[in-house]
């Protein structure tokens, strides 16, 4: 394992992390707070709101970003989830944050639809 890989393990250990999208002119957006989850050691993330959701467009457009937690940055790579993997994402959701009132959305077909694995950029 790298360092880089090591640190988003450790980020998606904790209970959320921030995103940022690569804007065009090479800066990142704001960084807003979401949920992240592991499942065999990869970092999953989810839009609440779907495709709908702001930091989801900013994402997909770019693919490329910044993921925060604490006073660790790792400028990261998100490319779509694999849909295999939803079962299991969200049984690492469901196992992280069960005693949140806000899971039911992160399950729903509308968030499944919004997931990214996120890895470090080489």
């Amino acid at each position: 394992m790298t360092g880089e890989h090591d640190a988003l393990e450790g980020v998606g250990r904790r209970g959320e992390l921030s995103v940022s999208s690569l804007r065009p002119d090479g800066t990142f957006s704001r960084p807003v707070p979401i949920w992240s989850v592991l499942v065999d050691g990869r970092l999953f993330i989810r839009s609440y709101r779907g495709t709908e959701g702001r930091w989801y467009r900013g994402v997909l457009a770019r693919r490329a970003g910044r993921v925060t937690s604490g006073s660790r940055a790792v400028d990261v790579t998100f490319t779509p989830a694999p849909v295999e993997l939803a079962d299991s994402i969200d049984d690492a959701y469901r196992a992280k944050y069960a005693s949140s009132a806000y899971l039911a959305p992160m399950l729903s077909e509308q968030a499944r639809a919004a997931a990214f694995e996120v890895t470090a950029t080489p």
